[in-house]
């Protein structure tokens, strides 16, 4: 597109917004080229303290084409997770008229399977969240779409869980979960409570890019907004999850500023454990995170207020919950625990407390390889799919019964005897379970850190490590995805690689992805892969180291060079 076509496309925006403050921001952008403007600021929601983008941009003279082509020149693009991205006016941006067009989209497939159709929308409490979800609702309803609102900011679990509950067709939870302050989201869920995949998520863009004008669209105001007793049903759930009977453990938690904090401590409540402490500088909900760069519990120092309470108080288990509660971050003793270490020893504790053969535990390509071991030291089934709880949701077959799912990025799924609240990740359900498990360790004289010290003797030590590669320009991760395909590399580190695989052809039953997995000599591994949600391109190391006489200090510190030498070789590999 020419200059003269981003400013054309802009002002036909421009005249079918209804936000005053988006139009205010592109206004002053046509007029000025400032994207930095008050508007913009005000619009986008963050300071720059908080890893926010508030002078994004910056003056750039009248009709910055650059700015425009940025916003108009691309459309942010709907997949398997729905819409994210960065607050602001344009279809390259979160806004009133980027989330009436995806509800009409949305609206449209769902006519097209059915004849009478109902939608649960969530929402969290980030900037614009409320209206984006009433928008929706106003979009489905016009379009004869029988909408029910959550009545207020709530975890994503608490929709996925109302979806299934409630006998809705779909879901859209409003939230950018861990992203910076200046974001905003959209996920869609089908009828089974767990998110789209393949080929409904291009059913629905395609239906998307079918929309017209939006200040054309027919919006009802029939909607339902739903009382506090689609939250008791979800509380109600988790009172079947396997929590075993153990609930002596003084807790700290954190719900980075986001929505989790009123629900958990219902939820704790109810199962009888003593009230967690709560950080009250991240305790009320914020929209700009203003204690964390990013709000997101695996970033160096969003843990640090929780960690130095803990410390004060002697509390004896640290919790934190990002921003929309559907992921959960454990510390023990000062240490924050990775998402592998916390699954394995939540998988033990599901099947300690259920049974019978067909129970099947989840986990995917990225995560660690010690799952499978479990699963085959406790006779029962084992699955691993891609990345995303969207395929964990759906692991196994007919007979199999899962109990338990996880992916390393702190998300965990549990279920009992009596079935799973939710099919998806759930920070409130895991945490419960987390308490559960270092209530139990401690009654037996342990804690977590001992558990995961005799897991290390029985099944061997499986360190991994999560290494990313953050970029500003997007193409660059198609540069090394690309190059590294055309020449593979022979060696990683001090590791010859014994086997390389590309997961764009599917192997092994799993849909084409991409991915690059490196089996490497001496029982380790490397996965490559770009990010769903960020522009970074993640790698995931893990090597297994046996425990000689018991000394799994000596061996953790063994693996943790070995790991080293390979994150520096990764960052070799993947430099554009």
């Amino acid at each position: 597109m020419s200059d003269g076509a981003y400013e054309a496309a802009a002002r036909d925006w421009l005249d079918q917004d209804p936000d005053p403050e988006t139009r205010d921001e592109l206004r002053w952008l046509l007029d000025t080229g400032d994207a930095g403007s008050p508007a913009a600021s005000t619009n986008a929601g963050a300071s720059a303290d908080a890893g926010g983008a508030a002078d994004a941009g910056g003056a750039a003279g009248p009709g910055d084409s650059a700015e425009l082509a940025d916003r108009f020149g691309a459309r942010l693009e709907f997949g398997t997770a729905g819409l994210r991205g960065e607050l602001g006016a344009g279809p390259n941006r979160m806004n009133r008229v980027t989330v009436m067009r995806a509800a009409a989209g949305l609206a449209a497939w769902l006519n097209a399977q059915s004849t009478a159709s109902a939608v649960v929308i969530g929402y969290d409490a980030r900037h614009k969240s409320d209206v984006f979800a009433r928008d929706t609702a106003a979009v489905l309803s016009g379009a004869g779409i029988a909408a029910m609102v959550l009545p207020r900011p709530l975890p994503t679990p608490v929709l996925a869980h109302a979806v299934r509950h409630l006998g809705a067709d779909a879901g859209v939870m409003v939230t950018a979960s861990h992203n910076p302050p200046r974001d905003n989201g959209y996920k869609v869920y089908v009828a089974d409570g767990a998110q789209i995949i393949p080929p409904v998520d291009a059913q629905i863009s395609a239906a998307i890019d079918r929309v017209g004008r939006v200040d054309e669209l027919p919006l009802g105001e029939e909607w339902q907004t739903l009382d506090d007793g689609i939250v008791t049903a979800y509380e109600d759930a988790l009172d079947r999850l396997p929590l075993g009977d153990a609930r002596d453990i003084s807790t700290v938690y954190t719900p980075m500023h986001g929505v989790g904090r009123d629900v958990l401590l219902e939820a704790f409540a109810r199962a009888g454990y003593p009230t967690p402490r709560v950080v009250p500088e991240q305790g009320d909900p914020d929209p700009d995170f203003p204690t964390v760069a990013f709000p997101n519990p695996e970033e160096p120092g969003a843990m640090d207020l929780a960690l130095a309470l803990a410390e004060r108080t002697g509390m004896e288990l640290v919790l934190a919950n990002d921003p929309d509660a559907d992921r959960v971050a454990v510390a023990v003793e000062g240490r924050l625990l990775s998402g592998d270490e916390v699954g394995g020893l939540l998988a033990e504790h599901v099947l300690r407390h259920t049974s019978g053969e067909d129970r099947l535990v989840a986990t995917t390509i990225v995560s660690s390889s010690l799952l499978r071991r479990i699963a085959a030291a406790h006779r029962v089934r084992y699955a691993e799919t891609l990345t995303g709880f969207k395929w964990l949701a759906r692991a196994g077959g007919p007979g199999d019964r899962p109990v338990f799912a996880y992916e390393e990025a702190l998300g965990y799924c549990l279920g009992g005897d009596g079935g799973r609240p939710v099919h998806d990740k759930d920070g409130i359900g895991a945490a419960l379970a987390v308490a559960g498990l270092a209530a139990e360790a401690k009654r037996a004289g342990r804690t977590l850190r001992d558990l995961l010290d005799e897991q290390a003797e029985r099944y061997g030590l499986y360190a991994t490590r999560q290494v990313s590669v953050r970029v500003t320009d997007l193409a660059e991760i198609d540069t090394v995805m690309r190059r590294l395909r055309r020449e593979p590399p022979a060696q990683v580190g001090d590791r010859k690689v014994l086997a390389a695989e590309d997961l764009a052809t599917g192997p092994d039953g799993l849909p084409p992805a991409d991915v690059l997995r490196y089996r490497l000599d001496g029982e380790a591994r490397l996965i490559v892969r770009p990010s769903g949600t960020e522009p970074k391109l993640k790698a995931y190391l893990e090597v297994v180291e046996h425990v000689p006489n018991g000394d799994v200090t000596a061996t953790r510190r063994e693996a943790t060079t070995h790991l080293d030498t390979l994150e520096n070789a990764v960052h070799t590999l993947t430099t554009p």
